[in-house]
């Protein structure tokens, strides 16, 4: 069975960069076909997709994110991390890794339920 798991820290201050790390179990990030992506959802807002990593490590960003961003990988570890620099209190949020196959005519940043794995998520707040 494969389990995603958030780790990183619940409070970060404005102006710095937010590092979180998903560490994959009962799967291998190199499978064929998936993508990992970070997900997050600000209150009382919807789910927003961020980006996403896939088996052979090419990335793909959200336009509006983009600038700040970057997803990396640790295949020895099977862990994919995000890196969202310069932080503002909207930035506050519930961050998930989620995971999905797929392979033509899908979008990873509105088919949510689509999404095969998702990890519990955690509890990010930009504050000073």
């Amino acid at each position: 069975q494969v389990q995603l798991q958030e780790s990183g820290p619940g409070l970060v201050k404005p102006s710095q960069t937010l590092s979180l790390t998903c560490t994959v179990s009962g799967g291998s990030i190199e499978t064929n076909y998936y993508y990992w992506s970070w997900i997050r959802q600000p209150p009382g807002k919807g789910l927003q997709w961020m980006g996403a990593i896939t088996a052979s490590g090419s990335t793909y960003y959200n336009p509006s994110l983009e600038s700040r961003s970057s997803i990396s990988r640790d295949t020895s570890k099977n862990q994919f991390t995000l890196q969202l620099s310069s932080v503002t209190p909207e930035d506050t949020a519930v961050y998930f890794c989620a995971a999905r196959y797929g392979q033509g005519g899908f979008n990873l940043a509105q088919d949510f339920h689509e999404y095969d794995y998702w990890g519990r998520g955690t509890q990010v707040t930009v504050s000073s």
